[in-house]
């Protein structure tokens, strides 16, 4: 009987690390959406880019690069930003979706152009975010998330991301 339960175990310990293998790895992305910013009327359009790496089915840490937004007010051109360094703490619900949250630093960077001048300036924030993901194939997911980048900006996005 004990031969049985340690063979058992065994065979369960190979295959959850062949799936954890299988789970793991490096991976790119993209993400268009919609900021919304306090102050500013409208939503704005945004649009970047991510590497990360999935250490299991549970935690992936990510860093990204994206345009929040770009917009004119009182003739003065301003873009804002974002640089983001996170962790991603996922749930898998079964059947390729999953749900995950999103914890990081995150850096903002305004700019601003008028008549050929320009000035910028950057605050750095903590970066919180929820969303969905679902698994298309072995190596491509698609996600939606909510993203609180600073206290005043919202940020909506769907992307693609592409493991290799």
């Amino acid at each position: 009987m004990f031969k049985k339960i340690a063979v058992a175990a065994a065979l369960a310990v190979i295959a959850s690390s062949t799936y954890a293998a299988e789970t793991t790895g490096f991976y790119v992305g993209a993400q268009v959406g919609t900021s919304k910013l306090d102050g500013i009327s409208g939503h704005k359009s945004a649009f970047g880019g991510l590497v990360g790496y999935d250490f299991n089915d549970n935690v992936a840490v990510e860093l990204g690069y994206g345009r929040l937004a770009s917009f004119k007010v009182s003739g003065v051109d301003i873009d804002a930003d974002q640089t983001i360094v996170s962790v991603l703490g996922k749930a898998p619900l079964g059947n390729g979706l999953s749900a995950y949250g999103r914890l990081g630093y995150n850096r903002l960077h305004v700019d601003g152009r008028y008549m050929g001048f320009s000035a910028g300036d950057s605050e750095n924030k903590a970066v919180f975010g929820v969303g969905m993901a679902y698994q298309f194939a072995p190596n491509v997911d698609g996600r939606i998330e909510l993203q609180r980048p600073s206290s005043d900006v919202k940020l909506l996005a769907i992307g693609l991301n592409f493991k290799f």
